[in-house]
């Protein structure tokens, strides 16, 4: 493999460790067209939203993930531009739909040359993942619509399968590499970290990506933040002197590393520790979600900005996990109707417009929690009447704009387009795409939450990603 092109990539890569700069221009991938970083012996990077991994055996190529499908083409041009030799393995540290869909420019080339196409080995349960995503396809769909601002967004029914899986751990030897692959649950339960013993490297998946982490997403399956912070601590004893990344930056230098990895195990702890506690002592789900905090500043450091999953949300999660659905609310175990249960509340209050204007004068006082839920049963007692419609899309857009994760941000943006559409008589494609900012998301562009003191996470779309229907980056 030839010398790669850094261009500067590892200067911003130290300087975003200091603080000095954010991680937009990495996620936005303005550092992926200069093609493969070199950021150790026989390592390229390739640095996009989902980040690839490209190590030289002697023989052959190995990737560690493949990215997005609309980054493939710029992978296999970027790896080309640097080495012919052949891919001979692709490892999935997991599923999600952001590192799995690079392989077929490769397999592509295999076919066209007449040699084997690379073999991609990954945790046994990847294979379940994708089936169930062809099953769940519709139901993706719209979860991600709704978490991206992505309304002509379509969820992929079509997957390179692994044709290599392993349970516990495995030891892939090519050339004069060995590839060490150990399952992990955390953010998903197909996990696998990958150990390059000659090389001191660790590639983490995303175990660990530059946020806080992924272990609460609100509308996608069960996270596993125990495991996960075991994890975590199991890799700052391999003695990393390279740690890359499933997203953000590369990290170099073992005292650099233990202390990421360190940090983001005790955020984990800490979360899981003050859940079971609390849990433990006979709380509702509601005082364990008011009474969980974070250790001071710990989100303040900037691999652990809360910009795409928060802890409140990994606390529900832990909630799920250990106690079931029931929030220990008698009234939640077999509710009313929700509309039914809002009429009755209108009907005491003086009608739904009250609870509306109710609504109105909270937001005007900060109140957003309380107007949120004032204005969601207004609107649901009332749901196609124009002014509590317009009110409930304020009090939702206000609360998108005071929230730092792309999980609450996504949630909050479509309410306020449900509404806005109401009250304007138009429909949500069209609230949603109104600003700038909802264009760009609207069109596929990258959303990882407040990444910069502009407030905005995206990145441009590709040319032809309106047409195809554009599928999310990150789970």
């Amino acid at each position: 493999m030839t010398e790669h092109n850094s261009s500067g990539y590892m200067e911003y890569a130290d300087r975003v460790w200091s603080g000095e700069e954010s991680l937009l221009a990495h996620f936005t991938g303005e550092f992926a067209a200069g093609g493969l970083v070199h950021v150790g012996e026989r390592t390229g990077f390739f640095p996009a939203f989902a980040n690839v991994a490209v190590f030289d055996t002697g023989d052959s190529l190995v990737l560690i993930d493949s990215g997005d499908f609309r980054t493939a083409s710029q992978l296999h041009e970027s790896v080309r531009s640097h080495s012919s030799a052949p891919v001979n393995a692709v490892v999935y540290t997991h599923g999600h739909v952001d590192h799995v869909f690079g392989v077929g420019p490769f397999d592509k080339e295999a076919a066209e040359t007449g040699t084997a196409r690379p073999e991609v080995v990954a945790h046994e349960a990847v294979a379940a993942r994708f089936d169930r995503y062809r099953e769940t396809a519709g139901y993706n769909t719209w979860i991600n619509r709704r978490q991206f601002g992505v309304p002509s967004l379509v969820w992929p029914a079509e997957y390179r399968y692994p044709d290599t899986t392993y349970r516990d751990r495995l030891t892939v030897r090519r050339g004069e590499l060995t590839f060490e692959l150990v399952h992990a649950r955390g953010e998903t339960d197909d996990h696998t970290y990958v150990w390059i013993p000659e090389l001191r490297t660790l590639c983490t998946g995303d175990l660990f990506i530059w946020n806080s982490p992924n272990a609460g997403n609100p509308q996608k399956v069960q996270r596993y933040p125990v495991e996960w912070a075991q994890a975590l601590r199991d890799m700052q004893d391999l003695g990393a002197e390279v740690l890359l990344p499933g997203h953000g930056v590369p990290i170099l230098g073992s005292g650099r590393i233990q202390q990421a990895l360190g940090d983001t195990a005790e955020l984990l702890e800490s979360l899981c520790t003050q859940t079971r506690d609390l849990m433990n002592a006979g709380a509702r789900l509601d005082e364990v979600l008011h009474g969980v905090k974070v250790p001071p500043g710990l989100l303040e450091k900037p691999y652990l900005h809360p910009a795409y999953d928060e802890p409140e949300f990994v606390v529900r999660n832990l909630w799920r996990l250990w106690g079931g659905w029931y929030d220990q609310n008698p009234a939640n175990l077999k509710p009313a109707p929700e509309a039914a249960l809002a009429a009755e509340l209108a009907d005491a209050a003086g009608g739904a417009q009250a609870l509306a204007d109710r609504a109105e004068q909270l937001l005007g006082r900060g109140e957003l929690r309380l107007a949120a839920h004032l204005a969601e049963t207004a609107a649901l007692a009332a749901p196609t009447d124009r002014d509590v419609a317009r009110i409930r899309a304020e009090v939702f857009a206000r609360r998108a704009g005071g929230e730092t994760s792309t999980m609450a941000r996504g949630v909050f943006n479509w309410a306020a387009a449900e509404s806005a559409a109401v009250a304007a008589g138009t429909d949500v494609a069209t609230e949603l795409t109104r600003s700038d900012e909802g264009r760009r998301r609207a069109a596929g562009a990258i959303s990882v939450g407040v990444v910069d003191d502009d407030s905005c996470g995206c990145g441009a779309p590709t040319d032809d990603s309106a047409e195809q229907g554009v599928r999310p980056w990150k789970q």
